[in-house]
C-alpha cells in the first residue's frame, strides 16, 4: 500500500499565529506537482502538539480536500491517550484520509502489552494504521516483537521507523511481513538498501522532486544514481535537524519565500548562527543561491 516518497507537511501560520489554511493548500499542490506519493499532515513536522482539536481536524480536512485522491493522505492522529486517538482517527476516516499515522504514546511510557492494545484498538476502527516509532521523542520504543505481533492485524499496514537504526529495519523485515518506511531523511537510502519501501520526509517540504527522484532510483534498483543524489543532499538531510524539528525546515522554507516564519510557543526561531549554517548548506547543495 505504501511505497515512494511522502511529505511530512509543515503547518504554515499567519503572522499572529493562526493557521494559514490557504497556504497549506498551496504547499500541498507544490508537492503533488513534484510527484510525491502522499502527504502526511499534523505529524511532528506539522506541529501537532500546539494545534487545538478544531485546527487539527481542519488541517486534515484541507489536506484531503486539496489532494482529491490524487495522492494519499496519511493523517497524523496519534495521542498518548487511546480514547483521544480514537476520536481524532474517527474524524480522519470521515474526512476521507487513506491511512493514519499513529505515534507511540509519549510521556506515560506504556509497556509493550499496552502498546499492542493501544494500536490494536485504533486499528479496529478500520482505517489502515502506520505505526510511528520515534523513541527520541516518545521515550518508548515499539519493539520488533510488538511490531511483528501487530503486523498480524489486517489494518496495521506499515511502520515509520525513526529510531535511527538501519539494523532495526532488518530485524523488523526478518520478523514479519510489514512495510517499513524511513522516518529519517539521512537514512532513507541505507534503509531502502535493506528493504524499506520509501520515506516520510521532512526534506521534501523544500526539495520534493529531488527526494522523489532519489527514492524512485532506489525502488528501481538504480543504486548508483540513488547514491549520487543521497550524497548531494546528505548535508541538507542532516542540517534540517540541527535544531528541533520543524524549526530548521521552516527556516529553509522562509529563506525560499515559501512561508512566514511563525511558530507557536514553546517553539521559537533558531539562532542566527544556525540559520547561517543551514543557508550555507543549502547553497552548497544548489537549493538556494
Amino acid at each position: 500500500m505504501l511505497k515512494g516518497a511522502y511529505t511530512a507537511i509543515v503547518t504554515p501560520f499567519n503572522k499572529g499565529g493562526s493557521v494559514d489554511y490557504g497556504k497549506l493548500s498551496e504547499l500541498i499542490e507544490i508537492q503533488i506537482a513534484a510527484g510525491i506519493s502522499g502527504i502526511v499532515p499534523v505529524g511532528t513536522t506539522g506541529e501537532s502538539p500546539t494545534l487545538d482539536y478544531d485546527e487539527h481536524n481542519k488541517v486534515i480536512d484541507v489536506a484531503v480536500k486539496t489532494c482529491k485522491k490524487r495522492v494519499q493522505v496519511i493523517a497524523g492522529t496519534g495521542s498518548n491517550s487511546t480514547a483521544e486517538a480514537l476520536e481524532i482517527t474517527k474524524h480522519a476516516m470521515q474526512a476521507g484520509a487513506d491511512a493514519t499515522l499513529q505515534v507511540t504514546p509519549y510521556y506515560n511510557k506504556p509497556n509493550q502489552e499496552g502498546l499492542y492494545r493501544h494500536f490494536s484498538t485504533i486499528a479496529d476502527l478500520g482505517l489502515p494504521v502506520v505505526l510511528y516509532n520515534v523513541p527520541g521523542r516518545t521515550a518508548r520504543e515499539i519493539s520488533v516483537e510488538t511490531i511483528a505481533r501487530l503486523s498480524k492485524h489486517p489494518k496495521v499496514v506499515a511502520v515509520k521507523e525513526s529510531g535511527g537504526s538501519v539494523e532495526k529495519v532488518s530485524h523488523i523485515l526478518r520478523a514479519c511481513n510489514i512495510t517499513v518506511i524511513s522516518g529519517d531523511d539521512p537514512l532513507t537510502l541505507p534503509m531502502m538498501a535493506v528493504g524499506a519501501s520509501g520515506v516520510i520526509s521532512v526534506a521534501s517540504n523544500v526539495i520534493p522532486a529531488q527526494v522523489v527522484q532519489m527514492v524512485q532510483h532506489a525502488l528501481k534498483g538504480e543504486w548508483s544514481k540513488a547514491r549520487e543524489m543521497h550524497h548531494k543532499y546528505f548535508g541538507f538531510f542532516c542540517d534540517i535537524f540541527i535544531d528541533t524539528n520543524p524549526l530548521p525546515i521552516k527556516a529553509a522554507m522562509v529563506m525560499l519565500g515559501m512561508i512566514e516564519e511563525e511558530y507557536r510557543l514553546p517553539l521559537c526561531p533558531m539562532s542566527d548562527d544556525l540559520k547561517k549554517k543551514l543557508r550555507d548548506c543549502m547553497v552548497a547543495a544548489g537549493i538556494i543561491k
